[in-house]
């Protein structure tokens, strides 16, 4: 993409902004990285256009983009931070200069130091999310062109991406660029398995398009009556997601039941569950596998109805169901939230709203003081798998797999947490490290005067909960 091309791309979904600082930023980094070259041999500005160019796809704001050309001037040139702020401003400087402070950070599993570097990481770029957007946009090109460099150095960064930067493109709902993150790890830590897999599924695709065409063809039928707009998408799994299907199934692909998928966009919330009632009439719904994330939305800001119903041939077939807007959230997850008014240049008026959950993580985080508990807080916490749990008065909470009536007390209130002496799930006592399931309805029983033990640090899974025990237990000179 050439400079008019990337100004064009911008202009189409911000019209009123004044690209003149867009065109400025191209050039100028342009020009400092003119005598530089990558391991590919390709002109260094390359690297820099295509993270440009992914900001752009995802429609991020004008002084993102230009943070992203000019992303590696402060590391890679002679260029200071003084001039840089000269020439750009500050909050250009300053997403600039977070991300420079990334790219000194490593991350291994096995090595302490690293993990607490990225605790810094992340609670310093949380007053600024778009700093991590640069940076994904940044490690999806460098996976791209990884094959560049040596075996080792491959496997790392490759490890680093499938261990720490896809798993938060899922926290920040960005699906698609965890998927595209987690194949292209997929493809240099596992190059055998990939390879296979890669063959198994391309020849089974063949096979599975007609299924998909021949079912999309059966609802629109349905829907033929209808004026309800929609399109129809097939919509398709990661390879690296059947590869750990297969992993924990311990099956070989070939005994993976894999359903058949299928996206059904709409224009608003009524059209989606009308949308699902003419499907549930017409095909016959699988017990247990409706899921409303519209009225439970994830904590990614994810929304859309999911269902998986039996086709005309007896196959089983997922459908989600989710608005135009819907759809954006779900392929770009908090990058879909940085939008232009008429005439003004401002994000989201709701966006700092529907980041407050990801500052209120980040502040949990900070309360771990040993690296390998914040590791394992922040694996937890990146794993979306989710259970769905009741309160008595019929509320749904959502918490991770695995977390337990603790977990629960602290989620629907911290004076509950703090209070709690014992649970009862559909109502049956059970003991504080029982793993809640969905669909339990958990009653938390408390005690006026109790307070919260040492022990329950090893009960707890979310870090919201270990967050409000460690401060009490440390008010109370209880080291923790």
């Amino acid at each position: 993409m050439n400079k008019a091309e990337l100004l064009a791309h911008f202009t189409a979904y911000a019209p009123h902004v004044d690209t003149a600082l867009l065109a400025k930023a191209f050039d100028y980094s342009t020009a400092a990285h003119a005598a530089q070259e990558r391991a590919s041999g390709e002109h260094y500005f390359v690297h820099c256009n295509a993270v440009a160019q992914s900001l752009a796809e995802w429609k991020m704001d004008l002084p993102t983009i230009c943070a992203g050309l000019l992303h590696d001037v402060l590391e890679d040139t002679s260029i200071s931070e003084q001039a840089l702020r000269s020439e750009f401003g500050e909050e250009i400087t300053k997403m600039v200069v977070g991300v420079t402070k990334l790219d000194h950070l490593q991350f291994n599993s096995r090595d302490d130091a690293q993990a607490e570097n990225w605790r810094r990481m992340l609670l310093a770029t949380a007053q600024d999310i778009r700093v991590i957007v640069i940076k994904l946009a940044d490690r999806l090109h460098n996976m791209r062109t990884l094959s560049y460099l040596r075996e080792d150095k491959r496997k790392r960064i490759a490890y680093e991406t499938v261990s720490l930067y896809a798993p938060l493109a899922h926290r920040l709902g960005m699906f698609k660029l965890k998927s595209q993150l987690d194949d292209l790890a997929f493809m240099f830590l596992e190059p055998e398995a990939y390879e296979d897999l890669s063959r198994k599924v391309s020849a089974q695709l063949a096979a599975r398009e007609v299924t998909l065409a021949r079912f999309k063809q059966d609802i629109e039928k349905v829907l033929a009556n209808t004026a309800i707009p929609r399109r129809i998408l097939a919509r398709t799994k990661s390879l690296y997601s059947i590869y750990m299907k297969m992993q924990r199934q311990d099956k070989p692909f070939e005994e993976i039941q894999d359903a058949l998928g299928v996206r059904i966009i709409t224009d608003t919330i009524a059209n989606c569950y009308a949308l699902l009632g003419i499907v549930h009439t017409q095909f016959k719904p699988v017990a247990g596998s409706f899921t409303d994330y519209i009225s439970i939305p994830k904590m990614n800001l994810y929304r859309s109805l999911h269902t998986t119903v039996m086709g005309p041939d007896g196959e089983l077939v997922e459908i989600q169901i989710r608005t135009e807007e819907m759809h954006r959230t779900a392929e770009y997850g908090i990058a879909a939230h940085w939008r232009y008014k008429i005439g003004e240049h401002q994000r989201d008026i709701h966006l700092e709203e529907k980041l407050n959950w990801l500052r209120q993580w980040m502040e949990w985080l900070q309360d771990l003081k040993s690296p390998r508990e914040f590791l394992d807080s922040l694996k937890t916490d990146l794993d979306f798998r989710q259970v769905f749990v009741f309160t008595p008065a019929g509320e749904v909470k959502a918490l991770p797999a695995g977390a337990t009536p603790l977990d629960f007390a602290f989620c629907v209130h911290t004076e509950i947490g703090m209070a709690c002496v014992g649970a009862q799930v559909n109502n049956k006592m059970v003991k504080l490290d029982y793993q809640l399931k969905s669909g339990d309805i958990c009653r938390i029983l408390t005690k006026k005067g109790s307070k919260p033990k040492k022990d329950w640090l090893s009960l707890v899974q979310t870090a919201r909960a270990r967050s409000k025990i460690r401060h009490y237990l440390r008010e109370q000179g209880i080291v923790a």
